[in-house]
């Protein structure tokens, strides 16, 4: 796990929405700098300034940054069936940008815990011991992860959810906000549990958990 620190290199902010507040109030929070933001509707409307950090301007101003000397924050937020966060990550990696681990202070991170790259980890969470996060992963304000648990890339826990011990999230899996998933499950790939369900038996890939009910249905297209 590298957590980024106040000597590290330069960061900007990817997009200006909801997610994208709470990051800037997570980084400013840790001391660290963060140099502009890019977003493309802002740029557009000729805004110099968005919470008091410069506007570079939209996403053709990556073409100008060096990846050898600046960073990115993934200011993206992450919906069901969305996949706009992931190409932006996956895109910007291809062209040697990096992703730092971002960790509120107010979160509670077991040193055995490993986070790689991009991962995001809001005020409130609790990652316990040996659990492992995959790259571009947002751990939401107040989320639980206990005991060895393990998951995938792209993965979105909500605010509130909570995965008891040894639970394993495939790949772009969402758990929406206050949902649990009991110990020792499975929440398959791009797998959707809803708010406030309860998971008591694995949940495959792209089936949706709609509440108490377990109601299951399949993820739409893209």
């Amino acid at each position: 796990m590298s957590i980024a620190s106040a000597d590290d290199l330069s960061l900007v902010i990817l997009g200006a929405g909801g997610h994208a507040k709470v990051l800037l109030s997570l980084v400013q929070a840790t001391g660290l700098n963060v140099c502009g933001v890019c977003d493309p509707e802002l740029a557009q409307q000729g805004v110099s300034q968005w919470r008091g950090i410069k506007v570079l301007g939209g996403d053709e101003v990556l073409e100008t940054i060096d990846p050898a000397t600046t960073e990115l924050i993934n200011g993206i937020g992450q919906l069901v069936g969305s996949t706009g966060r992931r190409r932006v990550f996956e895109r910007l990696i291809a062209k040697g940008f990096r992703f730092p681990v971002l960790v509120h202070p107010a979160a509670w991170v077991d040193a055995t815990a490993v986070l790689h790259e991009g991962v995001q980890v809001m005020a409130g969470a609790v990652i316990q011991s040996d659990t492992v996060i995959g790259p571009n992963s947002i751990i939401n304000t107040g989320a639980s992860l206990d005991h060895d648990c393990c998951l995938g890339a792209h993965v979105h826990v909500a605010p509130g959810a909570t995965l008891c011990g040894s639970v394993r999230v495939y790949d772009r899996a969402f758990i929406a906000a206050g949902a649990t998933v009991i110990q020792g499950l499975t929440v398959g790939e791009e797998a959707v549990v809803g708010a406030g369900a309860v998971v008591v038996r694995d949940l495959a890939a792209r089936l949706v958990l709609l509440g108490p009910a377990a109601r299951h249905k399949a993820v739409p297209g893209e």
